[in-house]
């Protein structure tokens, strides 16, 4: 009998909870959550995650914004960034579906769905991560995997050739979405350890106290269902690699202890007085800036300084240049055998080339396969890239006015094209530019913007931005 693949849902409405669980069911295992927090902590107490999300923005306390789906669709593929997630919505508005895309969901199936549409989807999901596991394995040690022909790609692949055989910790930042653990993966294997263990842990999948456990293991015993001993992550990478993601999210309670073994390998099971000893290499990877979080107390100084001896930036897709031709056509060879193969037309080519790719590489991928399902064995036009990209990205970066004004007027004869849904988007953009110079401050980014605070605090709710407390 085939596995059944899991699926969670998130939504607030018990009864569209209770009904797509009951039509789903005949084929998926579904878990479901009433809101942002509870499918955090479903996630981290379940055995077998979940491959696949149906997420629905208009989540508590907010029902009504769809941030609080947003901020869910990022910290899912922070747990897992090869989950499937697909949004589920009412609120399905041209900016929300794009902007949810652009954040790393693969679909968007607007409320209320056809449950043959909806499995349909799920299905075909399926297959593509099927795609995904079953690719050619590429040789790693020639660097085959780091694609790309640009300054910044050369410069990547130097650092890699240079750290790769360093006992020494390792950090890998960079955005969401660009690839630090494909860096992490090239490390490993070109290194002197190759043959060794590699193993990953993410450090925003698990509680505090399941994350220790699972990286030091735990004696039988130890707390309540360790029914029995445990071997943990340190252990079983061995004298290879052992790859923390999302390093950012380690609770401070566990950073003292993991200092502990970056200074001298030193480290107990937890239930344990005896000593054991790693001979791990460490390298971890971040999205989030350390440097701000030791500034604010979240994250130890001095892990910080042990981590970052050795640093690589990975740079994202929009300082690649003209990478995305290489990208676009990997990934139309990985998925031949599930989505058709298409072409570009010169004036589509023109605007991915100025597009910004703010959810990176993982973006491109998601766009290929998109319009792979939709235009089959065709010619793929600007109007049809247009609809897959976010609208204040893609007006972002015309050199003058007139260039901006020749692309609105190509854009009025557009399908679908709102003047509404053009001024949310600016208004956003301009608003979101404020809060990052204010660093999230809402009163500066009011003076900035020269309104009244009260003003800017609805708009900001409005448009499902975030600010940071006063």
């Amino acid at each position: 009998m085939a596995k059944r693949a899991k699926i969670i849902l998130v939504d607030d409405d018990s009864l569209i909870t209770e009904s797509l669980t009951f039509v789903l069911s005949d084929e998926f295992d579904v878990i479901s959550a009433p809101s942002r927090s509870a499918a955090k902590s479903l996630l981290q107490t379940i055995d077998i995650p979940p491959v696949i999300a149906l997420v629905d923005l208009g989540l508590p306390p907010t029902p009504h914004l769809p941030q609080e789906g947003f901020q869910l669709i990022q910290e899912l593929l922070a747990f897992n960034r090869r989950m499937k997630i697909l949004v589920l919505s009412g609120q399905s508005e041209r900016t929300n579906i794009q902007h949810a895309l652009t954040l790393g969901a693969v679909d968007f199936v607007p409320k209320p769905c056809d449950a043959d549409l909806l499995r349909s989807r799920l299905r075909h999901q399926l297959l593509i991560l099927d795609a995904e596991q079953t690719k050619p394995t590429v040789d790693v040690t020639q660097n085959d995997l780091l694609l790309g022909q640009s300054p910044a790609m050369k410069t990547l692949r130097e650092l890699v050739a240079q750290f790769a055989d360093t006992p020494f910790p390792v950090l890998i930042e960079g955005e969401s979405g660009c690839g630090k653990e494909l860096v992490a993966t090239c490390l490993h294997h070109q290194g002197d350890r190759s043959a060794e263990p590699f193993v990953t842990i993410n450090c925003a999948a698990f509680t505090a106290e399941l994350l220790e456990a699972q990286l030091f293991g735990h004696a039988k015993g130890a707390f309540t269902g360790a029914d029995q001993q445990r071997v943990g992550f340190f252990e079983q990478a061995g004298s290879g690699t052992l790859f923390l993601d999302e390093v950012g999210e380690m609770p401070q309670a566990l950073q003292t202890r993991f200092l502990r073994v970056l200074e001298n390998g030193e480290f107990y099971r937890v239930g344990e007085t005896t000593p054991r000893i790693s001979k791990a290499r460490i390298i971890a990877a971040t999205n989030r800036d350390l440097r701000s979080a030791v500034s604010q107390g979240s994250f130890r100084q001095d892990l910080f300084h042990r981590l970052s001896v050795l640093t690589i930036p990975v740079p994202p897709l929009r300082a690649r240049a003209q990478d995305w031709t290489v990208l676009f056509d990997h990934f139309q060879t990985v998925y031949r055998d599930t989505v058709a193969e298409f072409s570009l037309s010169s004036s589509a080519q023109k605007l991915i080339a100025e597009y910004t790719f703010p959810g990176n590489v993982r973006e491109l991928r998601n766009i290929v396969i998109r319009l792979g399902a939709k235009y089959p064995n065709q010619q793929v036009g600007a109007a049809a890239i247009r609809a897959e990209l976010e609208p204040q990205i893609e007006t972002g970066r015309q050199d003058d006015v007139e260039s901006s004004n020749e692309q609105f007027e190509q854009r009025l004869q557009d399908d679908g094209f709102s003047l509404e849904e053009e001024l949310i988007a600016t208004e956003r953009k301009i608003i979101s530019a404020a809060l990052r110079v204010s660093n999230g401050n809402l009163s500066k980014a009011a003076r900035l913007l020269d309104v009244n605070r009260t003003t800017l605090y609805s708009k900001v709710s409005r448009l499902g931005l975030a600010e940071k407390e006063e």
